[in-house]
């Protein structure tokens, strides 16, 4: 089948699917420092419409990406689908909201999701490589910037009510949702709210791999029966999601520039669908095997947010325009276990174990304001930018696998963009100050605490030292792109950028067991930054319906920061003297000179017919990476050819994605290798206009049509949470 699927698409892929192609001159990219509109952009990019979010299932932030080039994601489960940007994740790759970092615990775990609403967007812009400086917020992989219009900087031209609902057969979900905008007054007014409620989700026959230390002989008969009982079931348990969001802006426009403010709440509920096995020992060998039946494992989350933004027209003879914001994040996520309905779970065999501790509260409370000066004249278009950052961090409660932190970021940046006798330069150069302050606690074993506990003293006896650390991080960053056009036909973009990372607070003080990855994760104070030194060099064509884009990037990291797993040998001989890993696996922060590079091309035509447009496409993208020592660096994203067709006329339009992933066979220290995947998806979408006062959208998907097994080699769990099985769905908009 697949080889079939193969052969039918290149035979007609020629070329990349952008339906609005002729539009997208009018696209402006709100996170721009330099250009503002895309045409005008060099650096790779992509922008999804917002209608391309609407109209399709509802999914996580990655997932909703993922078909883009360059772009993947690492899952935990449905609700959880964190960016990989060409092989670049976790705090390397920003997810920012209206240009200002969305300041949640994501970069707390691989079991946190990105809680950012998808509701009513305008757009979505993707910023790959350290380019993304470029931009706002910039970082080594790229950004992710989500724009709505919540606080609107032109006057609204009319009142617009959307209304849309949803309903999805892998997880037996629905969603609904409302949205509404007007000018009352002379004040622009918008609200944006949806719900959906998710169950868990179906997967294919056999998609749970089991190892062999799930199979004790003397539990091999209960082991048989449990496993009988998954594939009788078809869905992975705890993989269920559900969210609430809700926005409110109003805002004021005028001659002397705009001022607006919003307020932003999400909610949600989502199982963890795999926990790490710890304390087991601790348990007693009746119950070894037993340690999670029964048991429901979930987070919640609440995050408030407060915006304030403006701008105030000066247009005088060197400064044109002050752009000011301000943000006040509350962000909260609470991780719980919950007993199932079997008494014997309470028994006092249980007291002091794994299933007796109660929730744990990760908390982040952040506050971000900055001021953007633009300096353009005619001649250049210049913008100097000053942005500060306020996060504590904290983490109480039974897993607290790090103590409080306090974090300060200070920039000052400068963005230039020129035209040259033979280039278009783009340019931008900024300097961080970053203030993360932290702790330790060690344990202080004597003699005399030793005699103590073989006599049964309680842990309370032993005495904690705190050692506090302040690291104080000045960076400097910059990136450079020049571009031409070499004729009416051919293109050519040259970047390079020197961009630094700072180590996160979990890199540098975490000190505890990390239950959702399985591992007892120790990080390191000693962390230098990362220095990413990065050249990329992109052609692309078009001309008649064909065109053609192909990226080739080098991406040298000195200082990569990594998490490295101890050996199987390492693990039993800890185990033997220490017997304190409670059975996960000791991950330490390392740090490792790195090289990561790739290419990535799309090429194909778009077909214009007598009703519509009929467009093809072939495109694949590649990235490996290796440390200096040659080990390869864990969980790299494997390379994946993507075909797609589409049609589109006035009121229909029809799509069709098929991926072919590759199976990774370049694996770290203790991975295992992951096979390789077919996905294919298609949408179908109509437009009815009722009586000319509004319009009705239907729109009818179908994911993973093959109900492939499949797993997304980037994940920690990735044998324990394969990815979903087959999702049909149909999605209702009514907009008046």
């Amino acid at each position: 089948m697949k080889n079939c699927h193969v052969a039918l698409l290149v035979m007609s892929a020629l070329l990349t699917n952008n339906l609005i192609a002729e539009e997208i001159e009018e696209v402006i990219v709100t996170s721009s420092y330099i250009d503002e509109a895309l045409s005008e952009i060099e650096n790779p990019l992509h922008v999804l419409d917002g209608e391309d979010i609407t109209n399709t299932s509802t999914q996580s932030l990655g997932k909703s990406l993922s078909n883009l080039l360059g772009v993947s994601y690492t899952d935990f489960g449905s609700g959880v689908g964190q960016p990989i940007i060409r092989g670049m994740s976790g705090s390397r790759v920003k997810i920012l909201n209206n240009g200002m970092v969305v300041r949640d615990v994501s970069g707390l775990g691989a079991d946190h999701i990105n809680d950012i609403d998808l509701n009513n967007v305008q757009q979505i812009e993707v910023v790959r490589g350290p380019s993304s400086l470029l931009y706002s917020n910039g970082s080594i992989g790229g950004i992710i910037n989500v724009v709505d219009n919540t606080i609107a900087r032109k006057d609204f031209a009319e009142s617009k009510l959307r209304f849309g609902v949803e309903t999805q057969s892998v997880n037996d979900g629905d969603t609904h949702d409302l949205s509404y905008q007007n000018n009352l007054g002379g004040f622009n007014l918008s609200f944006a709210y949806k719900d959906s409620q998710f169950g868990n989700f179906d997967i294919p026959d056999d998609a749970v791999l089991h190892s062999e230390e799930d199979h004790d002989e003397h539990e091999e008969e209960h082991h048989d029966e449990e496993e009988e009982h998954e594939a009788e079931l078809g869905h992975l348990p705890n993989s269920d999601y559900e969210s609430t969001s809700k926005r409110l802006g109003l805002s004021k426009t005028g001659a002397w520039g705009y001022f607006g403010v919003s307020v932003n709440n999400v909610e949600s509920i989502y199982g963890i669908p795999f926990h790490g096995e710890g304390h087991e020992e601790h348990e007693g060998e009746e119950h070894e095997g037993e340690e999670h039946e029964g048991e429901r494992i979930f987070s919640t989350t609440d995050s408030d947010v407060f915006n304030l933004e403006g701008a105030y027209e000066v247009n005088s003879s060197w400064l044109q325009k002050i752009d000011y914001f301000y943000r006040d994040s509350d962000y909260s996520l609470t991780e719980q276990h919950a007993e199932g309905e079997e008494e014997g779970h309470e028994s006092e065999e249980h007291e002091g174990g794994h299933h007796e501790e109660g929730p744990t509260l990760f908390k982040n409370e952040a506050k971000e304001y900055g001021a953007i000066f633009d300096l353009t004249n005619n001649s250049n278009s210049q913008k100097v930018v000053l942005n500060f950052a306020q996060e504590d961090i904290s983490i109480i409660g039974a897993e607290a696998f790090m103590q409080p932190t306090d974090n300060a970021e200070k920039s000052i940046g400068y963005y230039l963009s020129t035209e040259l006798d033979l280039f278009h330069l783009d340019f931008g150069i900024r300097r961080d100050q970053i203030d993360r302050k932290g702790s330790l606690s060690h344990e202080e074993h004597g003699e005399e605490e030793h005699h103590d506990e073989e006599e049964g003293h309680e842990e309370g006896d032993h005495e904690e030292e705190t050692e506090y650390f302040d690291r104080d991080i000045k960076n400097t960053s910059f990136a450079l792109s020049l571009g031409r056009d070499l004729n009416d036909f051919w293109n050519i973009n040259f970047g390079i950028a020197r961009v630094e990372r700072a180590p996160s607070a979990v890199e540098l003080f975490m000190n505890g067991p990390h239950l959702a990855t399985g591992r007892l994760e120790v990080g390191n104070t000693s962390l230098k930054s990362e220095t990413s030194n990065n050249i990329d060099l992109t052609f692309s064509y078009e001309n008649e319906g064909f065109f053609s884009v192909f990226t080739f990037f080098k991406n040298d990291v000195d200082n990569y920061i990594y998490l490295l797993d101890e050996t199987e040998e390492e693990h039993e001989e800890h185990e033997e003297e220490h017997g304190d890993h409670e059975g996960l696996i000791l991950a330490n922060y390392l740090q490792n000179d790195a090289q990561l590079d790739g290419y990535e091309f799309e090429v194909g035509k778009v077909f214009e017919l007598a009703r519509g447009t009929f467009s093809l496409s072939l495109a694949r993208d590649s990235v490996s990476g290796e440390f200096k020592n040659g080990n390869n660096i864990p969980r790299m994203v494997p390379s994946r050819n993507i075909y797609s067709a589409s049609y589109s006329e006035r009121s229909f339009e029809a799509k069709l994605n098929f991926q072919d992933v590759d199976e990774q066979n370049d694996i770290g220290q203790g991975e295992t290798k992951t096979d390789s995947y077919q996905m294919l998806d298609v949408l179908l979408k109509k437009t009815f206009n009722i009586n000319n006062q509004g319009d009705l959208s239907v729109s009818v998907f179908a994911n993973n049509v093959l109900d492939e097994v499949a797993r997304n080699h980037s994940s920690f769990v990735k044998d324990k949470v394969p990815l979903p099985g087959s999702n049909y769905g149909v999605k209702f908009n009514f907009k008046f």
